[in-house]
């Protein structure tokens, strides 16, 4: 038996990733664990564009992330990403362009009409997609059941422990830091936009993410601190704003939800699979949870599978 502590997206992704081997897991959040974080995420998988700023291995390994996803949710969306900037910000977007790859120029009105006339151009990365976190960890989760894994609050009964904790496992993990990230789930009856469009900007960059039903995710501020309170009115305003940017119609929307939480992260930023004693920790994500999830869980699944090997 395998005990995977937590049940964010690094939870449920280890545990699919291990009963997929034919493994015999549970998963156990304490009753008092907060709500994961992986709930406020985007949703992105974007490993292109992850190319500004990230390192490099989150680019290349994530782009498997992709086919994990599509082979498991129904909310997947393999519409690409559209980069755009304001015409005061063209050299943002010069800038993104030389930073990343796989990318097209492209008029921004040719894929999305409901931007006529607001744009000139952009940068499109036709192999991304986008999936709806929420729909996306209540399918993984009823797979898991399916097969058999148990959901409870413990206490473990596993003789090898996956601990995907995030944030709360800092206790163990004296490097892990907070990353607050903030963001708005709106209703926009006039915005019609299908894909996700990310506006750059010097000082607060945002994405938009369609959800269906005319209802967006506005996201998402990063901030330097383990701060876990509610959302701020300062990001509350960027983040609306930088919507209006995009489309006009969000200032009509209906705020339907906002929140803040913390992601964890190593120094180097980059997601990592740490061993101590019998535990190995997945942790780390930092805003890369759903694009690295999937990739650290199948390495995980591959070292303990030729771990039971060996062991026999």
């Amino acid at each position: 038996m395998i005990t995977v502590l937590g049940a964010g997206v690094a939870g449920l992704c280890a545990a699919t990733a291990l009963a997929e081997q034919g493994m015999t897991v549970e998963v156990v959040t304490p009753a008092d664990a907060p709500d994961p974080v992986s709930g406020l995420a985007g949703g992105m998988l974007a490993p292109f564009c992850e190319g500004d700023g990230a390192d490099p291995l989150v680019t290349r390994r994530g782009q498997q992330s992709i086919a994990w996803w599509s082979a498991r949710v129904r909310s997947f969306q393999p519409r690409g990403t559209l980069v755009l900037a304001a015409a005061r910000d063209r050299a943002e977007l010069d800038r993104f362009a030389r930073a990343t790859q796989n990318h097209r120029t492209v008029r921004p009105d040719d894929l999305e009409p409901d931007l006529s006339g607001r744009f000139a151009r952009g940068l499109f990365f036709a192999d991304e997609g986008h999936l709806d976190p929420a729909e996306a960890m209540a399918s993984l989760r009823s797979r898991l059941t399916t097969r058999g894994v148990r959901f409870h609050h413990g206490p473990h009964t596993g003789s090898r422990i996956v601990d995907c904790r995030g944030w709360s496992a800092r206790a163990d993990l004296p490097d892990l830091r907070g990353v607050r990230g903030e963001m708005l789930e709106l209703f926009a009856p006039q915005v019609a936009l299908t894909r996700t469009i990310r506006l750059l900007h010097p000082r607060f960059p945002c994405y938009i993410v369609p959800r269906g039903q005319h209802r967006y995710m506005i996201g998402a501020t990063m901030v330097e601190t383990a701060d876990g309170g509610p959302i701020t009115a300062r990001a509350l305003m960027e983040l609306l704003s930088a919507a209006y940017a995009v489309h006009p119609g969000f200032a009509e929307a209906r705020l339907i939800h906002g929140g803040a939480g913390l992601r964890p992260a190593f120094p180097d930023n980059i997601p990592a699979l740490r061993r101590a004693g019998d535990r190995i920790h997945m942790n780390g994500m930092h805003r890369h949870g759903f694009l690295m999830a999937p990739v650290l869980a199948t390495d995980l699944a591959q070292q303990l599978c030729h771990e039971v090997i060996y062991a026999n």
